[in-house]
């Protein structure tokens, strides 16, 4: 229901991963869009291996059979013949970024991937993989409370005309005003993060006051505010806040406006 409120809003990009679930998220994704496959540009990632669902311990993995066997699977898991965009999760330090990319290339030769992205690569590996096939996007995080993508990356993205799709805009929750350190749940992933500990969420608090204040001033809520800036650091931006919730997605559609 969520998936299908956002196409009605206008939200058409939908952005999942193989190892979300692991692959239970591609499954619902596949689900929803099993009757409106063409309502929506359509991305998924390969390239991380969960080795442990309840410990949340994963491993990367760029060699070029896996990352064949993941993309047919997750196709799969879509119920579909083609992705819009196809992108490398993490880029894998035992395999050359050039031949885990040369790799993916041939899904958009075979018209079975529209276009490729990297997430969290470093700006030599942007570089090193645009000499093999052009980068489409790049998937990092950013937000008022994470910013070192405005240094390198995103003005390489802006110079390259690349998508920037910033994953975790609303700092993971925190910049919603909505979050306490003891707030969360013993499986909560959040809590193995340094900066959610009480001291990090306590000194930090002051960036939440203020954008606190500005959606007062508003008429807003935080998390627009929040978002809203993401937005406004350029035009190749595409911010991807997660929800489980419909409020909470026509809140963040919202932000656009």
């Amino acid at each position: 229901e969520v998936i299908r409120r956002a196409l009605e809003l206008g939200v058409t990009l939908l952005d999942t991963a193989d190892m979300y679930g692991p692959f239970t998220n591609e499954e619902l994704v596949g689900e929803a869009l099993a009757d409106r496959r063409d309502s929506a540009v359509l991305a998924t990632k390969g390239g991380l291996v969960v080795d442990d669902p309840v410990s949340g311990s994963i491993h990367r993995d760029g060699r070029p059979e896996h990352i064949r066997s993941a993309f047919e699977a997750s196709l799969v898991r879509l119920r579909t013949d083609r992705v819009d965009l196809y992108q490398l999760h993490r880029i894998d330090p035992a395999v050359p970024v050039e031949e885990t990319w040369g790799t993916m290339a041939e899904f958009v030769t075979d018209g079975r991937a529209g276009a490729l992205g990297l997430s969290e690569p470093t700006l030599d590996e942007l570089k090193r993989a645009h000499a093999v096939h052009p980068v489409s996007s790049v998937q990092s995080e950013l937000s008022l409370w994470t910013r070192e993508q405005l240094a390198e990356v995103l003005p390489w993205c802006e110079s390259n005309e690349v998508a920037f799709i910033p994953f975790s805009p609303l700092g993971r929750g925190f910049l919603t005003g909505k979050l306490a350190a003891d707030s969360f749940d013993d499986d909560d992933f959040r809590t193995d993060f340094p900066r959610f500990s009480a001291e990090a969420m306590d000194a930090n608090q002051r960036i939440v006051d203020a954008v606190t204040e500005i959606a007062a001033g508003r008429g807003v809520t935080p998390g627009q505010i929040a978002l809203a800036w993401v937005l406004a650091q350029g035009e190749m931006v595409i911010p991807i806040p997660g929800t489980r919730r419909i409020s909470y997605l026509e809140e963040n559609a919202a932000s656009a406006l």
